[in-house]
Order: C-alpha cells, then sequence, then structure tokens
C-alpha cells in the first residue's frame, strides 16, 4: 500500500496535507480498500468551525457508511465539489483528485496526535 512520506495520518484513517495554516484532508488507501466501491461522499460542513475528531462528513459504500472525523480543530473553507459526480475518485485517487475538504486549522491547534507515514503503517 502507499502511505506518502509528505502527509500526515490518524489513527481513523486520514490523511492530511499541511500547507502553511491550510490542511487538505482525505482518507488512505487502506481506508479506501476496507470499504470497497464508494458511491456517495456527503460533506454539509463547508463554513463550519470544528473541533478535532469532530465529524465533518460520510462516505458510503456498497455495504456500509462510514462517518469522516476532522484530524485538526478548523474551519471547512472547501469541499471537493468533483466527489459529487465521481466518489469513486476515493478509491482511485485517494491522495489526489479523491481529497474531501480543505480546512483553515484553528490557532493554537494541536497536531501532535497525527502520524507520520511509518508510524501510520506500523498501527496497521
Amino acid at each position: 500500500m502507499n502511505f506518502p512520506s509528505e502527509l500526515k495520518y490518524t489513527k481513523d484513517h486520514e490523511w492530511v496535507r499541511i500547507e502553511g495554516d491550510v490542511a487538505t484532508i482525505g482518507i488512505t488507501e487502506f481506508a479506501q480498500s476496507e470499504l470497497g466501491d464508494i458511491v456517495f461522499v456527503e460533506i454539509e460542513t463547508q463554513g463550519k468551525s470544528l473541533a478535532e475528531h469532530e465529524v465533518f462528513g460520510t462516505v458510503e459504500a456498497v455495504k456500509t457508511v462510514s462517518d469522516l472525523f476532522m484530524p485538526v480543530a478548523g474551519e471547512v473553507m472547501e469541499v471537493n465539489a468533483g466527489l459529487a459526480d465521481d466518489p469513486a475518485a476515493v478509491n482511485n485517487d485517494p491522495y489526489g483528485n479523491g481529497w474531501m475538504i480543505k480546512v483553515k486549522i484553528a490557532s493554537g491547534a494541536d497536531l501532535s496526535g497525527l502520524m507520520d507515514a511509518s508510524s501510520y503503517e506500523a498501527s496497521l
């Protein structure tokens, strides 16, 4: 499996790309493979400020629905609109076109709980 080293990861299988005070967030290759074919992504939190570990949306696969958890506290600035027409992008390109949200990281947000790629892989 692929776990890009420039990303950070959570125990809930989200990945985080931090660029300044903006975090791009999606689910890992492991998560999408466990879920199977993703048929719907529902994220209705754009413009909302959420705490770390709060649910920011759900992903629906053929056999299950799974909550998506905020890896960092912040305001959801953007939702990947392309997932409405192509939710399979999460399966096909989880670290690229399958990204889910962009968040303005809250001032003083705790990033210490995020894992690097090797720690995440070891946790599996």
